[in-house]
């Protein structure tokens, strides 16, 4: 079989893997932001709780072995590597490192499941400024988001069914379903997708799947609530609201006893995940009398992965070398808040 391309990268945030990482890690990820050293220091901790190292790269491992292992069980073999915009393996190292084995045309997968600046455009940026600074001669294009993929609903409501404890009704007036995603800035949340808004509409269409899961075994249509976790910005910037603490002490005021935290905006349990909920959001549901279910992220659960790859090798076997009008995104989709930069074609969202 002839493939389009002869190399998969999965693009990664990264993150520290030393305690001595974590703040030049931090600095890394915060420049040109304005963000004062205290507050590097105060998210810092948090790492250092958990010895420094952060559990993304060693989950991003797992991820792409299991990717590489689907792509194969389908008859693809190629190489399919890491590549991180934080952290080592940097992704100009790996470019560089595939042009040296003779590779010339990648796909690359970001390990984000939705549109918006830093979770694709960024991406996006990331290998056109390798590309630019290291002035390889590739052909690099970024596989869409992934969050429409049913699969990646299913996996989801089949992580959270398992995690449910066996006296917790799913339909009771003193139960809620809370679906969790990173706040981003208002702005960029308008800026999302070719047409705008799609960070959050994206994020409400697999809610809706996931529930209707939910629905479907608790034998009635169950509401449920998107919020938002992770904030960093001034606080003078209007960010994606509400805070999951404020829902919280929110529902405990309207005598909801249960949460069910469903966090939709991530691939794996890293560092923000264990941090703002399994600690923050844990403390804040335990000071208020709720008991907090927190399901487990998609992770390397094979239905989505499966998916994933059948995803993967439909461009791999197709190629977009010729694309048709709307295609690949626009040059001012999710655009950066602070100036243009070389960026690689992203094949455009599906959006519904």
């Amino acid at each position: 079989m002839t493939l389009a391309y002869d190399a998969l990268v999965v693009v990664g945030f990264g993150g520290p893997e030393h305690i001595d990482e974590v703040v030049p890690f931090l600095e890394r990820v915060t420049a040109g932001r304005g963000i004062p050293r205290e507050r590097l220091l105060e998210v810092g901790q948090h790492y250092i709780t958990l010895g420094g190292v952060s559990p993304i790269n060693a989950q991003n491992r797992a991820f792409v072995a299991a990717l590489d292992e689907a792509l194969r069980a389908r008859g693809v073999e190629l190489p399919v590597v890491l590549a991180n915009r934080n952290s080592a393996p940097y992704v100009p190292d790996v470019l560089a490192r595939l042009a040296g084995e003779g590779h010339r045309r990648i796909l690359a997968l970001a390990t984000a499941a939705y549109s918006g600046y830093s979770s694709c455009r960024q991406y996006r940026e990331d290998l056109g400024m390798a590309l630019e600074t290291t002035g390889l001669d590739l052909d690099v294009r970024k596989l869409a988001p992934f969050y429409d993929l049913p699969a990646f609903s299913d996996a989801v409501a089949d992580l959270a069914q398992e995690a449910l404890p066996a006296d917790l009704d799913l339909a009771a007036p003193s139960t809620a379903l809370l679906f969790t995603t990173h706040s981003i800035p208002e702005s960029a949340a308008r800026a999302a997708g070719p047409d705008g808004g799609a960070y959050v509409r994206q994020h409400l269409i697999v809610a809706d799947g996931v529930a209707a899961r939910l629905s479907a075994v608790a034998g009635e249509q169950l509401g449920w609530h998107l919020v938002y976790q992770s904030r960093s910005g001034p606080p003078g910037m209007p960010w994606l609201e509400p805070d999951v603490n404020d829902t919280l002490m929110a529902l405990a005021e309207d005598e909801v006893t249960d949460v069910v935290l469903v966090p939709i905006g991530f691939l794996s349990d890293h560092v923000e995940v264990i941090w703002d909920l399994d600690t923050q959001a844990q403390a804040t549901a335990t000071e208020v009398g709720i008991r907090l279910v927190r399901t487990p992220t998609v992770g390397t659960h094979p239905t989505f992965v499966g998916a994933l790859a059948d995803r993967v090798v439909e461009e791999l076997r197709t190629g977009s070398a010729a694309p048709v009008e709307g295609e690949l995104c626009a040059g001012s989709c999710c655009s950066n808040p602070r100036g243009d930069k070389a960026s690689v074609p992203g094949l455009a969202p599906v959006l519904s």
